[in-house]
């Protein structure tokens, strides 16, 4: 057991040097970007770009393993990680950014699903909850570490890029020596739009408006704060804070709506989020440490929608379908990423730096008005009958793959039958 446990470890090392990489790189491009005169729908489409290349990969990655294993497989995609960082740094140019980071989204959902898949594979029934959790922790602490690197360069020199290149092929380094057994292929990737609105419409909606918000300042908080004037340190601290908070969060959150209606959970912590947001807007803080304070508050409560609607939605489905309508939902939220940075973007450009907030307000504003309007449609889940709550990653960082990790897939494969499991299930 100690010796699969440390396979465990040497995966979960390797996940850590790939996100703190991408940590590091979404930071970096927004904050280059800026520099060198990029208008902010361009850098708005950076995180759509990004976005699009992710689902994309999503989708596709999983043929391209199935062709040539797993671990040639993570080493094309994490290598091309390393190649785009280090062309970025020497191809100052918003068009050729775009598609770079197209590229980066599409290796790095490859690189994930490979990891994630490989985790779920040297897990078992007894520790797969402990797996799951490690593989949030190192999921937050990674990319947190990522953004502050940002602060030990000049983000108008090449060095950082570098940086970013040697994060990404030291993640190859525990993989490659790994002895975990190759693990299954990977299930192909389907959305079934109708079945999950059918299941619970506010989580459908929900995801995608979270997905809004989130891809906006994920992608564009660094801009915001470059366009107020506060320094690259605060500008780290801030971004960080944000997730530190939502992911503090989560538990006495969603343990709250254990107890309760959670669309009364998601209704107030959206509202709250939005509310938080239109502050922001119309005080319009420059100093820095108001605006850490005040970005902390609205990472608090917007990190925490996500893993609410979530567990709304599967309280409603049946066991065996926990796979298919939490994949189908992560899918949802990440087309609410592309969306998110185009309008914030447009918003920010046609009036100032923290219109950001109009555009995640607006979103959290949906969430909230639509919730309520859901209460009044449909009587709750009863407690007794509820799935137990679980913490989500706040960021973009996982795949549908990373759904087989959860303890409660147990259920689900513990219903199939035999014939089903000998082949991978699709995510429908």
């Amino acid at each position: 057991m100690l010796s699969s446990f440390g396979s465990i470890l040497a995966l979960l090392l390797g996940t850590a040097f790939l996100l703190a990489g991408s940590g590091l790189f979404g930071l970096l491009l927004p904050l280059r970007g800026q520099v060198e005169g990029f208008s902010t729908a361009a850098l708005g489409l950076l995180g759509t770009g990004w976005s699009a290349g992710f689902i994309a990969g999503c989708f596709l990655a999983p043929r391209l393993v199935r062709r040539v294993g797993h671990v040639r497989a993570f080493g094309a995609f994490a290598s091309s990680g390393a190649i785009v960082a280090l062309v970025s740094g020497m191809w100052i140019d918003a068009t050729g950014w775009l598609l770079l980071r197209s590229c980066t989204g599409f290796t790095m959902a490859g690189a994930y699903m490979v990891i994630e898949s490989w985790l779920n594979e040297r897990s078992t029934n007894e520790t797969r909850g402990t797996v799951f959790g490690l593989y949030m922790m190192v999921t937050h602490a990674a990319i947190m570490a990522g953004q502050m690197t940002v602060v030990l360069g000049d983000v108008s020199t090449p060095y950082l890029f570098m940086a970013t290149g040697i994060l990404f092929c030291l993640a190859l380094l525990p993989t490659a020596v790994s002895t975990a057994v190759t693990p299954a292929p990977l299930a192909d990737v389907k959305l079934d739009l109708k079945g999950l609105y059918a299941n619970s419409p506010i989580s459908v909606v929900g995801c995608f408006l979270i997905g809004v918000a989130n891809g906006a300042w994920g992608t564009l908080g660094a801009v915001y704060g470059a366009e107020i004037g506060i320094s690259t340190f605060e500008i780290a601290v801030m971004m960080s804070m944000a997730v530190i908070a939502g992911a503090a969060a989560q538990m006495p959150v969603g343990r709250l709506s254990d107890r309760t209606d959670r669309r009364f959970v998601l209704a107030g912590a959206a509202l709250a989020a939005a509310l938080i947001g239109l502050t922001v807007y119309v005080m319009a803080p420059r100093m820095g440490w108001i605006v850490i304070i005040m970005t902390g508050l609205y990472g608090l409560l917007a990190y925490t929608l996500y893993s609410i609607a979530v567990a709304h939605a599967n309280d409603h489905a049946a066991s065996t379908d926990f796979v298919k309508v939490s994949s189908g939902l992560l899918l949802l939220y990440g087309a609410g990423t592309m969306a998110g940075p185009l309008l914030a973007g447009a918003a920010m450009e046609w009036l100032r730096p923290e219109s950001l907030f109009l555009v995640t307000a607006a979103a959290h504003l949906g969430i909230a008005v639509y919730a309520a309007l859901r209460i009044s449609r449909r009587a709750p889940v009863p407690v007794e009958e509820r799935e137990a709550f679980a913490v989500l990653p706040a960021e973009r960082a996982v795949t549908p793959q990373s759904v087989m990790l959860d303890p409660r897939a147990d259920a689900e494969d513990a219903d199939q039958p035999a014939a089903e499991k000998a082949e991978p299930a699709a995510v429908k």
